[in-house]
């Protein structure tokens, strides 16, 4: 689906179920932007805080595209900051920190993700802010937490680090080598941000019943240690998570085919059954080296692989998964990100969205972000607004939400205090 469009527009008169809830997010990179984005897609108005002359550090990122105002945007904004309005504010100023302080009275949610103690710094903490507006949700998101005194709540935190603390790349290390830390989807920061739309849903409904506001305290290392729940509970059951699908838990492996690799999971005696008919290897039921899955585990270089691939190598990734999932086995191609583009369900959910470049002429070579995995049944999906470009709504926003003249926003401008 392209930016702009609205699929299922018979639902469209429905509304948004976030429609008239304001999100003033003083944000960066990827955490909270994702967290508010998802809200922008379920129809809350986002507007966004950035530094008025070099915006927030996403745009810094790389690749980049050159936007429509001649500024280079960077691959973390692009797809972090979809039908968000920017305004251009120095929080250093005394009077940009005046103007955000008065701007946190309209809106129902503040989001920031500094390190903490920064927003404190700059007399935007949540015990300032909510002096002035005990009704609005503060939102934060950080690495290790604000209300408690952990001994990292100093340190920066981009995804691998509490991704990897969580001991996540340790399930999957193999031997002595060491462990990658491969940004598995940016999981760090969309997994954190969906705990963080969780609790702003959450505080707004607390408000709707005492007319409170309050803290909503996001710790990226809470959030990948509630990702990875298995590492300790595994470990206090005695038993170490399985890496590569070892420890005689299961089968967890990917298999060469005609076109690339699939995954499959066979965790159950049953399951192991059914894989070994479908791939013409039924001996395999009553192989006295294959009764168990430490059994698997021993073979499975030796027999198991070689039978899978043999049988798999006039197939291709879809076609052998689609064969195995009709026998009750659990399959699935290991995609490109050109096996996503064309891929049915990807497009009848609308998970791509084509956003057109602009640094590129007549919608050649859109750039492709993710849609909303959210789907309500009585709400249209899109329509879907570009990026904004560094301080495009800062008029706009000072003078509908604050009355600020136009005089009075030249002089801020002039001053570099706005953009």
């Amino acid at each position: 689906m392209k930016a702009g469009e609205t699929r299922n527009p018979d639902r469209a008169h429905w509304g948004k179920p976030l429609e008239g809830v304001g999100i003033l997010a003083v944000e960066q990179m990827q955490a909270l932007p994702y967290a508010t984005q998802l809200l922008a897609h379920l129809g809350a108005d986002v507007v966004k805080v950035e530094h008025p002359l070099h915006g927030e550090s996403g745009r810094d990122s790389r690749p980049a595209v050159t936007d429509v105002d001649g500024r280079e945007v960077g691959a973390t904004y692009l797809r972090n900051n979809l039908s968000k309005r920017s305004i251009g504010i120095d929080l250093k100023d005394p009077d940009g920190r005046e103007l955000v302080l008065r701007l946190a009275g309209h809106f129902d949610v503040l989001g920031e993700n500094f390190k903490p103690g920064t927003m404190e710094r700059l007399g935007l903490g949540y015990d300032t802010v909510s002096a002035h507006h005990p009704e609005l949700v503060y939102l934060s998101v950080s690495g290790f937490g604000c209300g408690t005194d952990s001994p990292y709540r100093d340190w920066p935190a981009y995804a691998p680090i509490p991704e990897a603390m969580a001991g996540i790349y340790e399930m999957n290390r193999t031997g002595d080598e060491p462990p990658a830390p491969l940004v598995a989807g940016a999981l760090g920061d969309i997994g954190s941000a969906l705990f963080a739309v969780i609790g702003v849903l959450s505080a707004l409904r607390h408000r709707e019943r005492t007319g409170l506001g309050q803290h909503v305290d996001i710790s990226m290392f809470d959030s990948m240690v509630a990702m990875a729940d298995l590492v300790p509970f595994f470990w206090s059951m005695g038993v170490q998570p399985w890496r590569q699908g070892g420890g005689g838990q299961g089968l967890i492996e990917s298999y060469r085919c005609r076109d690339g690799w699939f995954v499959i999971e066979v965790i159950r005696e049953h399951q192991f059954d059914r894989l070994a008919a479908v791939v013409g290897h039924p001996e395999w039921k009553d192989d006295p080296r294959l009764f168990s899955r430490h059994g698997w585990d021993d073979h499975k270089e030796s027999v198991i692989r070689p039978g899978i691939e043999t049988w798999a190598a006039s197939r291709t990734k879809v076609e052998a998964s689609h064969e195995l999932c009709a026998a009750g086995g659990a399959a699935g191609p290991s995609n490109t990100a050109e096996d996503l583009l064309g891929d049915p369900h990807v497009d009848m959910r609308d998970m791509l969205l084509e956003v057109e470049r602009p640094d590129r002429q007549d919608g050649v070579d859109p750039l492709l972000v993710v849609g909303n995995p959210v789907k309500l049944s009585r709400v249209s999906e899109g329509p879907v607004g570009r990026w904004p470009a560094l301080g495009e709504h800062t008029d706009e926003v000072l003078g509908a939400v604050l009355g600020l003249d136009p005089r009075k926003i030249s002089d801020l401008r002039s001053r570099n205090v706005v953009s």
